[in-house]
C-alpha cells in the first residue's frame, strides 16, 4: 500500500480533508490523539458517507478496499468523546450570555449598561432554579450495595427522585424510605455514662450509632413478588387480610434512609449485594458541560435574567419590574408544558385504558 500523497486542504471541527488521486488507497491520519478504533471516524468521498465495509482502519492508516475516483475529495473526521448525540436542542450558557445582551442590553433597550458577570451570575441562578421545577434535571445512578450497607450521595445532589434495585428480569422495584429510623449522632461515654472529651475538650463522636448498627444487623423479609408461588399469593395477599396496611410497608423491596450530614444512603440488609439506581434531582450547576439549557426553555431564562437585573436596581419604575415578573411567569409556565412532551396518541392511550369496564 502506498502512502497518501494528497495535499491536506483544510481543518475545521476536528476534521481533515485531503484530495485524492485515484492511484493509492492508504493513508496516514495525522490527529493528535489518534483515533482508536475504526468506529472514532467517519470517512467521506466527494460529500457522501462510506460504508465501513469499503474502508479499514489500523494503527493510525485507513485503507481504501478499492481506491477512489481520481480527483475525489476524501474527507476523514475524528468523532470525538466530547461529541454528544441530540446536543443541538440545548444551548450553552455562553450563548445565552451573548443572546441576551443582543436583545436586551443597549442603548434605546430596556437594559441600557450591565456587566458581564451580572448577566452569567443571574443565568446560573436561572439554570439552578429551573432544574427543580422546570428543566428536565433529573439524573441516575447505578451501584452495586456493598456489605456496609451503605452509599455515598452523588456530589451534585440536591433531593432524590426515587430509589429502586433490579430484579432478575430487569424490572426496577421501588424502594421506599425507613421513616421510623435513623443514624443519629452518637456520643462516646465512659462506663459510668459520662461523656468522653480529646485533648482540645471536644465531644467524641463514633460515626456508627447503635441504633443504626441495629437496623443493619436485623434479618428483613427476603421474600419477593416474583418468586411467590401462586398458592402463597392467595395467602398473602387475601382480600381482607390486608386492610389497614400502610403501602408502602405492604410490599418485600427493602428500606432505606438518608444521613444528609454525613452525605451517605443506609440500606436494610436484604438489599445487600443487589444493584441499586438512585434517581436524584441535581442544580445542573456540577459541571462546565451541565451548564446549558434546553431551548424550549431559552426564553424563560432571558424573561428570569431581565427581571432580576431590573429588580436589583434603584430607579426602576415599578411599573417595569411588574410587567417582567409577569412576563417570567408566563415564560416559565409555557416552558413547563413544552417540557412536559405530553403526545396526543400516548394521552389517547391512557384514556382508552382507562375507560375500561372493571368486573368485581
Amino acid at each position: 500500500m502506498a502512502l497518501f500523497k494528497g495535499t491536506q486542504q483544510q481543518y475545521y471541527d476536528n476534521s481533515q480533508t485531503f484530495t485524492g488521486d485515484g492511484t493509492t488507497v492508504a493513508f496516514i491520519l495525522t490527529f493528535s490523539p489518534a483515533p482508536s478504533a475504526e468506529g472514532d471516524i467517519e470517512v467521506f468521498v466527494n460529500g457522501t458517507e462510506q460504508n465501513s465495509n469499503t474502508y479499514a482502519y489500523a494503527t493510525g492508516t485507513v485503507t481504501f478496499t478499492t481506491a477512489p475516483a481520481d480527483g475525489a475529495l476524501i474527507l476523514v473526521r475524528q468523532i470525538s468523546a466530547e461529541e454528544q448525540l441530540g446536543n443541538y436542542q440545548y444551548i450553552s450558557i455562553d450563548d445565552l450570555s451573548n443572546n441576551f445582551r443582543v436583545a436586551y442590553v443597549g442603548e434605546g433597550k430596556i437594559i441600557s449598561k450591565v456587566k458581564i458577570p451580572d448577566i452569567n451570575f443571574h443565568i446560573q441562578r436561572a439554570i439552578q432554579e429551573f432544574s427543580y421545577d422546570t428543566l428536565k434535571s433529573e439524573k441516575s445512578q447505578e451501584i452495586e450495595v456493598p456489605p456496609s450497607l451503605k452509599m455515598k450521595l452523588p456530589h451534585d445532589y440536591v433531593n432524590y427522585v426515587q430509589f429502586s434495585y433490579k430484579d432478575n428480569v430487569g424490572v426496577e422495584r421501588i424502594i421506599y424510605p425507613a421513616r421510623k429510623t435513623s443514624n443519629p449522632t452518637a456520643i462516646i461515654q465512659d462506663s459510668d455514662h459520662k461523656y468522653v472529651f480529646d485533648n482540645d475538650n471536644s465531644l467524641l463522636k463514633a460515626f456508627d450509632s447503635e441504633t443504626w448498627k441495629d437496623f443493619k444487623s436485623a434479618t428483613s423479609v427476603q421474600e419477593n413478588a416474583e418468586n411467590i408461588t401462586d398458592l402463597d399469593v392467595d395467602a398473602t395477599m387475601a382480600e381482607g387480610r390486608r386492610y389497614g396496611l400502610t403501602p408502602e410497608n405492604a410490599q418485600f423491596n427493602g428500606l432505606f434512609f438518608i444521613d444528609n450530614s454525613r452525605g451517605y444512603v443506609f440500606f436494610s440488609s436484604d438489599l445487600n449485594g443487589k444493584i441499586v439506581t438512585i434517581k436524584y434531582i441535581s442544580d445542573n450547576l456540577g459541571t462546565e458541560d451541565e451548564m446549558k439549557v434546553h431551548k424550549f426553555a431559552e426564553e424563560a431564562i432571558y424573561k428570569y435574567v431581565a427581571h432580576a437585573i431590573l429588580a436589583a436596581r434603584v430607579n426602576t419604575p415599578e411599573y417595569v419590574v411588574a410587567r417582567f415578573k409577569k412576563e417570567r411567569r408566563a415564560a416559565i409556565r409555557q416552558a413547563k408544558l413544552r417540557l412536559s412532551n405530553l403526545k396526543i396518541e400516548e394521552i389517547n392511550l391512557v384514556m382508552k385504558n382507562k375507560s375500561k369496564i372493571i368486573k368485581h
